[in-house]
């Protein structure tokens, strides 16, 4: 395996979402028995890129996909909703939830995620 610089690192941290650096730091934490948390957030900066922590966000439901009774009952259980408002979201697409704290948002994207629904932070 080619060894990557430390720009190389940096920059595909960069085009990672917030859950996958999350992940990655977990697995790195797992795999060193270390923190590499503040390594990660100066790094960026040293690097000239402008970082602008978020604190909250929109989860923003934008398919179903196949599985749209999985994404229904997740659906209901975050917001709880009744069955045709769950349905009515699910089918249209749209917020579920406004103005998330950040580790809300994120559990709340990976729940609808996992029942096999395509959705976005704003």
């Amino acid at each position: 395996m080619a060894k990557l610089s430390t720009q190389e690192i940096i920059d595909a941290i960069k085009e990672m979402k917030i859950l996958e650096v999350k992940e990655l730091v977990d697995k790195m934490k797992e795999e060193f028995g270390v923190d590499p948390s503040a390594v990660a957030v100066a790094a960026a900066p040293a690097a000239g890129a402008v970082v602008e922590e978020k604190t909250s966000a929109t989860v923003v439901l934008k398919d179903a996909g196949s599985a749209k009774i999985q994404v229904i009952k997740a659906i209901r259980d975050i917001t709880g909703l009744g069955l045709m408002e769950a349905k009515k979201l699910a089918d249209e697409g749209g917020n579920i939830k406004e103005n998330a704290p950040m580790d809300e948002a994120n559990e709340i994207k990976a729940k609808l995620e996992e029942a096999g629904a395509t959705v976005e932070l704003a």
